[in-house]
């Protein structure tokens, strides 16, 4: 699903006011190259979301390389930046990881290859909706999943239409697709998976915390990064069976917890989905 806007466009909804690296995480660990990526006009560029989403891995690259995920994904790839910077930043440490990266848009499936190759990385890329044809193959098996849907409040009739606008249509409080996503992503993550996700203020963050606690995840924030008019929040979440690890973890670091933010194998081969 292609998850970003025309960078060209006169009117840019909020998902993408800032198109300048707030936080050089290049210097740090390697992560995919800008000059490298493949574009597209129908295709998001990178914005402050997609570097606030890989900040967020960078942040916490050391529990990553620990946690040892055999399997990852990312739903609506875009231009590839994320999906082919996480891969980097694992790659060495490590090796025998396998990279999934799904999008409805065909010209992204085009341009994160491309972006993959130029890199010398690899992924599965898959023409689907979010993880339509793949989810019930997939199901508990994936280890890591990066998402960063389309969040902007729009009108609902915006949602999932053709061109550009589908790309930050997020419906009523951005939250239609963002909750379309994340049942899909309950079933494909396994006992011990994790989920990097991208919200807006907009979206109710909090309320998507409870829903997920309900479903027995818990959760914090990596990273929080204002633009002029709203505040991007990368949340990660993870099964509640390992919360008090993760809780240790996150005292020993002196991160802090969502609630002082917010008080309250082998591959498939499918017919149904072009495998890239």
């Amino acid at each position: 699903m292609d998850f970003g806007i025309d960078m060209g466009s006169s009117s840019f909804p909020t998902k993408c006011k800032l198109s300048s690296r707030t936080v050089s995480s290049e210097s740090l660990y390697k992560t995919a190259q800008i000059r490298l990526l493949s574009c597209h006009p129908e295709v998001y560029e990178p914005c402050d979301d997609s570097f606030a989403l890989v900040d967020a891995l960078l942040a916490d690259r050391a529990n990553l390389l620990q946690h040892k995920p055999r399997l990852c994904m990312e739903v609506g790839c875009g231009s590839g930046y994320v999906i082919t910077s996480l891969a980097l930043m694992l790659g060495e440490e490590n090796s025998g990881v396998h990279y999934f990266a799904t999008d409805i848009n065909p010209h992204a499936v085009e341009v994160t290859r491309a972006t993959l190759e130029a890199h010398g990385v690899h992924a599965e890329i898959i023409t689907t909706n979010i993880a339509s044809g793949l989810h019930k193959r997939l199901a508990g098996m994936i280890d890591v999943v990066v998402v960063n849907p389309p969040y902007v409040p729009t009108p609902e009739e915006e949602v999932g239409c053709d061109g550009i606008t589908a790309s930050w249509a997020g419906g009523e409080n951005g939250r239609k697709v963002i909750d379309r996503i994340l049942p899909v992503v309950d079933e494909l993550l396994s006992g011990k998976g994790w989920l990097y996700m991208v919200t807006l203020t907009a979206n109710n963050p909090s309320q998507i915390c409870r829903s997920m606690r309900e479903k027995g995840y818990a959760s914090r924030i990596i990273v929080q990064r204002s633009t002029e008019e709203e505040s991007l929040h990368v949340i990660k979440f993870w099964r509640e069976d390992i919360a008090e690890m993760e809780g240790a973890r996150a005292v020993a670091s002196g991160s802090e917890s969502w609630v002082s933010h917010f008080p309250l194998r082998s591959f498939w081969r499918g017919n149904n989905v072009s495998s890239g």
